[in-house]
């Protein structure tokens, strides 16, 4: 978290690659294609695995809803692309194999020369997590180990983890990631979402925050950040947020004063192609 008195204005990047009308290949391509050559920073999906159907809460889309598969959508985008960087925004890691993960965001960030930003979360909708055999209780420690398990597959060979949820003795992944470091995002508004976020990401991502929530959710993760050890080669924790409305006057530059890093901006599955290329140009002047 930066706490420097210069205020850096926050990279600009887009939400919802995969879904809604970017769901659709051409218009996927067209749209990431755009937020590259406008200057955006990063683009990132969203992630249920299936919904419940019929909607009900706590679920956040119909069950009509597009929302094509994180990984493949994004090695989809690299292949189109060259620079800009790649976000899963959030896969929810409890409900994945963490070998067969760890596989896939190698397998991506190795193709796309290291631009992979992996966003996770715990998750929150039971339906979905039984769908996956994942039960809801524990999830944030089955989490956790998730993410050890990972990282010893992506940073050595023959390597071994003996924990409570995954148990692998002498076994080699290759490619490794093009980082060194796989950039790790965690998700979600909690105390237990900001410690793990201290602990062991190099970023925190808030979803759908005004200006006021966002100080408040900044404020959590410098108490955690006094009360939790945080490792130093993941440097100062980045902050990202998607705001939960259209920037107006002077917002940017509010979330710019708390410290955001990142601003995720989402311009709506309802909207039309042409109308996201349009937001795409909209905000390009602001980077």
């Amino acid at each position: 978290m930066t706490t420097e008195s210069a205020v850096s204005a926050p990279a600009i990047a887009l939400f919802g690659i995969n879904m809604g009308p970017a769901s659709e290949p051409s218009s996927m391509l067209r749209i990431a294609q755009a937020a590259e050559a406008a200057g955006y920073e990063s683009v990132w999906t969203g992630e249920h695995i299936v919904l419940p159907d019929p909607q009900a809460p706590p679920s956040p889309a119909a069950p009509e809803t597009h929302m094509v598969d994180t990984a493949v959508a994004l090695t989809y985008v690299a292949a189109a692309t060259t620079t800009i960087k790649l976000g899963s925004g959030i896969i929810i890691l409890p409900q994945r194999q963490p070998a067969v993960l760890a596989k896939s965001l190698a397998s991506l960030d190795y193709l796309s020369g290291g631009r992979l930003l992996f966003g996770l979360g715990v998750g929150y909708l039971e339906p979905e997590m039984t769908a996956c055999s994942t039960p809801l209780a524990r999830r944030g420690e089955r989490s956790d180990e998730y993410l050890a398990a990972m990282r010893a597959l992506w940073s050595g060979d023959a390597v071994s983890f003996d924990g409570e949820f995954v148990q692998f003795t002498s076994v080699t992944a290759n490619p490794k990631p093009a980082q060194a470091s796989i950039h790790t995002v965690v998700g979600g508004h909690s105390d237990r979402a900001a410690q793990r976020a201290v602990e062991l990401a190099h970023g925190w991502y808030g979803f759908m925050r005004d200006v006021q929530t966002t100080a408040a959710d900044i404020a959590r993760l410098r108490e955690m950040t006094d009360r939790f050890d945080r490792p130093a080669e993941l440097g100062p924790l980045e902050i990202s947020v998607t705001p939960v409305r259209r920037l107006g006057p002077g917002d940017l530059e509010a979330y710019a004063e708390l410290g955001v890093d990142r601003l995720i901006l989402q311009p709506g599955s309802h909207r039309s192609t042409d109308q996201v290329l349009a937001y795409i140009e909209e905000y390009a002047p602001r980077l």
